[in-house]
């Protein structure tokens, strides 16, 4: 994932209305009409977050006549996946020494030296 692409993909999930979307796309395909029932806001306005969405790589437009269905892509989602788990393995790393430490003051061991 490129630095743009990571930057389109988490300014498109910093909106609430955007990740509902893509929460409700999670379930299946749906039309702007659909997508717009759950929210206090007109078509067009859903249409601008989908467009944001689009432009992420987050959804697509599907063809079925006269219908234009919008469904997940789920890609970019994987690739931020991927980017977080170096920082997960590093808040791994830093928790599995913070429980050694604290299981050592128990113990009456401040240093870990175990003396």
């Amino acid at each position: 994932m490129t630095s743009d692409s990571l930057s389109l993909t988490l300014a498109a999930l910093a909106d609430p209305t955007r990740r509902a979307i893509l929460a409700r796309l999670s379930l299946g395909e749906a039309s702007v009409t659909e997508l717009a029932e759950p929210f206090a806001m007109s078509g067009p306005a859903v249409s601008k977050h989908l467009k944001v969405l689009e432009r992420a790589g987050l959804v697509a437009r599907g063809r079925d006549a006269q219908f234009r269905p919008r469904r997940l892509q789920p890609e970019p989602l994987r690739e931020i996946d991927a980017w977080l788990e170096s920082y997960r393995m590093l808040w791994d790393g830093r928790f599995d020494r913070l429980e050694t430490y604290l299981q050592a003051l128990q113990k009456g061991d401040p240093d870990g030296s175990h003396n």
